[in-house]
């Protein structure tokens, strides 16, 4: 696809690190598949993997965790 952003590049297939916040939690997956584009660096998360981590970030919110860095590991 033609990245949104700088609009000079179709996206390749990479990957991404994605941080979510909620409250005072703060959320980090590395190593996310996504579309990331070769001239700007805009990257874009499928919205099935999107749903799994904010599935994920929510448990681990409510579980009280304040702070959780973990490698991406799409669910079974």
């Amino acid at each position: 696809m033609k990245c949104v952003v700088c609009k000079q590049a179709d996206t390749q297939s990479g990957v991404t690190t994605v941080t979510l916040q909620r409250g005072e939690a703060t959320f980090v997956v590395r190593e996310v598949p996504a579309q990331v584009c070769p001239n700007c660096g805009e990257d874009y998360v499928d919205a099935n993997v999107a749903a799994e981590l904010l599935r994920a970030s929510e448990d681990l919110s409510r579980a009280g965790a304040q702070l959780d860095v973990r490698r991406y590991a799409a669910a079974a």
